[in-house]
């Protein structure tokens, strides 16, 4: 497989800063660092972006991920690995990701399950998390980003 193009972020000067410093906010916020990057996962997988599903498996590993939740992920609801919270937050994502999927996207329950979980700054970060995903799968999806490129040309970059 080979890219279309480069990342297009890389390629307008001046972009790769704010995405930066939105994903350096949102991870400031409480909600766990591997509860992100679960999220992160799930919407990658969900949207089909190899490049994201990728670096997102080799982000919760380096951080110390097990193998049975990673493997996992695609079925957490049948998986006995994961927090309430998590399964709220791996909910949350679906929903946010496959919003044309039905006709209440985020339905109320998704909803009040994660607002139990997180305070509002938490479901910011989550919401504002689970959209950044969204953005930077279609971008690679779009212009077919190759899986492990980035680890194949040495940086340490995840998304």
């Amino acid at each position: 497989m080979k890219a279309r193009m480069k990342n297009p972020a890389m390629l307008i000067p001046d972009v790769m800063q704010p995405i930066y410093a939105l994903l350096a906010a949102v991870k400031k916020s409480s909600v766990p660092a591997r509860t992100l990057e679960l999220v992160h996962l799930r919407a990658s997988q969900i949207n089909g972006c190899g490049f994201c599903v990728d670096m997102g498996a080799r982000e919760l590993k380096k951080a110390g991920e097990t193998d049975e939740r990673l493997f996992a992920v695609a079925a957490w609801r049948e998986a006995p690995y994961f927090t309430d919270a998590e399964r709220a937050a791996l909910a949350l994502a679906e929903a946010a990701t496959r919003l044309s999927d039905r006709a209440d996207p985020v339905p109320d329950d998704v909803w009040e399950e994660a607002a139990k979980h997180y305070d509002e700054p938490a479901l910011a970060a989550l919401i504002l998390h689970i959209g950044l995903t969204n953005c930077f799968n279609r971008v690679n999806v779009t212009t077919r980003q190759v899986a492990g490129s980035l680890k194949l040309e040495g940086r340490a970059d995840s998304r």
